[in-house]
C-alpha cells in the first residue's frame, strides 16, 4: 500500500520582486527526500510539527517558530507525529539574504521570534490576496531585515527611524501617484532611500506603514465617488483598488459596511 496523498496544496507566483514562489500544504504521510533549492525557504508550520535534516544535522520546526533554510545546502523533511502537519513557505530569491548569511543558517535554522512568524503569516495573507502588492513589499521588507539581523548575530537591533522629511516626501509621492499607485522599489529609487528605512520612517512619522496609508486615501476618493453616484464597480477601478470585491473588503474593514450600502444611504 503506498503512502497517503497530500491533502491539499497550493501553489503560486506572486507578482512581488523577492519571492520565487508561495506554497501552502496539508501533508499526512508524506516524507521530503533529500534535496536542494536554488531559493531561501521560509517556513511556518501551523499544525503539527516538522523534523528535517540540514546538512547532515537533524533539527525540527513548531508552530512557535520560524524555519529559514539557505540555498544549495541538501535537507529532507517528515511529519514529527502521525497526524502530519500543515505549512506555508516562501521562496525567496538567492539575493533577498545573501550567499554571506548561509552559514548562520545551517548553523540556526530555526528562528524562535513570535513577532517575525506574525509578519510572515501577514505576509502570506497579503500575498493571497489580489491588489495588494504595494503591502506585500512593505511586509517582505520588514521580514527580511528582521531575517538579517538573525542571520547576522543582531537581532531586535533596529527600530523606529526618525526620519519626518523623508516621511513627509513619501507620502507626497503616494498621494500624487494615485490612483494608480507605486511600487515600493519605485519609490525608494525616487528618493534616493532603502525600502525598509522608508517603511520605518514612515510608521514612525505618522503610526502606520505606507501601504495602509495608501488604502486610506483609496477609501477616501471611493466614498467620494460613492456620493458623486457612481456605481460601485467602476469606484474600484476608479480608486485603484483590484475588483469591486478588493474595494468592498477594504471598505468594509474601514467603515463597517459595504460600498453598495454606503451609496444608497446617502
Amino acid at each position: 500500500m503506498g503512502l497517503p496523498a497530500p491533502k491539499t496544496t497550493t501553489a503560486w507566483r506572486p507578482a512581488v520582486p523577492g519571492v520565487t514562489e508561495v506554497f501552502h500544504a496539508r501533508f499526512v504521510g508524506h516524507s521530503y527526500p533529500a534535496h536542494t533549492h536554488v531559493a531561501w525557504t521560509l517556513l511556518i508550520v501551523d499544525d503539527g510539527a516538522v523534523c528535517y535534516d540540514l546538512d547532515r544535522h537533524a533539527h525540527g520546526a513548531l508552530r512557535s517558530q520560524a524555519t529559514v533554510l539557505p540555498p544549495h545546502v541538501p535537507h529532507d523533511g517528515r511529519s514529527a507525529g502521525p497526524g502530519g502537519f500543515r505549512k506555508r513557505v516562501l521562496y525567496l530569491e538567492p539575493d533577498v539574504l545573501g550567499e554571506d548569511r548561509i552559514g548562520a543558517a545551517v548553523d540556526r535554522p530555526a528562528l524562535d521570534d513570535r513577532l517575525l512568524r506574525l509578519r510572515i503569516s501577514q505576509l502570506h495573507r497579503t500575498l493571497g490576496t489580489p491588489g495588494e502588492e504595494f503591502a506585500a513589499q512593505s511586509r517582505l521588507t520588514l521580514v527580511r531585515d528582521r531575517l538579517r539581523e538573525h542571520l547576522t548575530g543582531r537581532a531586535g537591533t533596529s527600530g523606529a527611524v526618525r526620519d519626518p522629511g523623508l516621511a513627509a516626501r513619501l507620502r507626497d509621492l503616494l498621494d500624487a501617484s494615485l490612483p494608480v499607485g507605486i511600487s515600493l522599489d519605485e519609490a525608494a529609487g525616487i528618493l534616493g532611500a532603502a525600502p525598509s528605512h522608508l517603511v520605518r520612517a514612515f510608521g514612525a512619522t505618522y503610526g502606520l506603514p505606507p501601504h495602509r496609508y495608501l488604502t486610506g486615501r483609496r477609501i477616501d476618493d471611493a466614498r467620494r465617488l460613492l456620493l458623486d453616484g457612481m456605481a460601485p464597480a467602476e469606484v474600484a477601478t476608479a480608486a485603484g483598488f483590484y475588483d469591486q470585491a478588493h474595494l468592498t473588503r477594504h471598505f468594509r474593514r474601514m467603515l463597517g459596511t459595504t460600498p453598495g450600502r454606503y451609496r444608497r444611504r446617502s
